[in-house]
């Protein structure tokens, strides 16, 4: 059996000649390379806290390849290097996390990772004013919708919604403006089988029936007070848009509510919009109001996905596959 080993220490990235002035134009993205550097020229690049755009070339590149980065944001970080193992790994390759020229070279398609969308009028259906953090609050609701135009296309393009708003400054977002956004692809097929999740790594791995890795996505799998169970266990069955069901006295308490409440479903419900039931009573893989978040912090012990990766994986599971915890 295969399984995904990765190395803590950084691979590093250059966008060669645009270091200091960071160009977010969709040509500067494009036209970006990929290539490694020293420690001591990385310590002259700009602020981790700010897009680059050869990480976000990488991060497009990588989530239309299967090795999902979780959300495209333009940051260095621990999803970027684990999907880049990722891609090692689909790809038969020695899985060291690096940016090595082998890894280029296949990622490398020569299209191009940003492109034009022109805003739609039903782009701005089923938006809600704003989504209350109380439980209580939500449950009143009708639609756990998003909360603007600008949040429901970053998700579409599996794009963190500061990023797409950079790349698009003077954006207002109504129908008939052209946007910059990110070019993902279709999203992957397959028939799944097993499913590993490495809790430690803070990753799916998804195998076909010969073993053959199909996807790979980062995830929140538990948390120190609350974990994830171990061992082996079926998927039930798949749920698309489903309602949330709090039960203070099964699960966890949130804020001062403490009966049972029936949230509405929609895309900022707190499990997203698929929930993938496992055997084990009250466990499931996930989506989240919060991809950025995904690996970031901790879950109630379900496993946490982006909305569109457990979109993507669930299309390609059925009940039976066996979803295996590591410890």
């Amino acid at each position: 059996m295969k399984k995904t080993v990765f190395l803590s220490s950084l691979f590093l990235l250059t966008s060669m000649g645009v270091l200091h002035a960071q160009d977010l134009s969709a040509d500067v993205i494009n036209n970006a390379n990929l290539a490694p550097v020293s420690a001591e020229q990385r310590e002259k690049q700009p602020s981790k806290d700010q897009p680059d755009p050869v990480v976000i070339h990488l991060q497009v590149l990588l989530d239309r390849a299967g090795a999902s980065p979780g959300v495209i944001d333009g940051l260095d970080g621990e999803n970027v290097r684990k999907a880049i193992a990722g891609f090692e790994l689909l790809q038969g390759l020695t899985v060291d996390g690096k940016l090595g020229a082998d890894v280029v070279a296949r990622l490398s398609d020569g299209q191009q990772v940003i492109g034009p969308y022109i805003i739609d009028a039903d782009d701005g259906a089923d938006i809600v004013a704003e989504i209350p953090k109380d439980y209580a609050e939500q449950a009143k609701m009708e639609h756990l919708g998003y909360t603007s135009v600008a949040e429901k296309l970053a998700e579409r393009f599996h794009m963190d919604v500061d990023l797409l708003q950079a790349l698009n400054p003077t954006a207002q977002f109504l129908p008939g403006e052209t946007l910059s956004v990110a070019v993902i692809g279709a999203p992957r097929t397959g028939s799944v089988k097993r499913i590993e999740a490495h809790r430690k790594e803070g990753q799916l791995v998804a195998y076909d029936a010969n073993g053959k890795a199909l996807a790979i996505y980062p995830a929140t799998i538990g948390s120190e007070d609350n974990p994830s169970p171990s061992g082996k266990h079926k998927v039930n069955g798949v749920a698309r848009n489903p309602p949330y069901v709090y039960n203070p006295k099964i699960n966890f308490q949130q804020g001062k509510n403490k009966t049972k409440l029936t949230l509405p479903s929609g895309p900022n419900n707190p499990v997203g919009t698929v929930w993938i039931d496992l055997s084990e009573p009250t466990y499931g893989i996930h989506g989240t109001p919060e991809p950025s978040l995904i690996d970031k912090a901790g879950s109630h012990g379900c496993v946490r996905l982006t909305n569109w990766d457990v979109e993507e994986l669930s299309s390609m599971v059925k009940p039976g596959v066996i979803v295996e915890f590591d410890r």
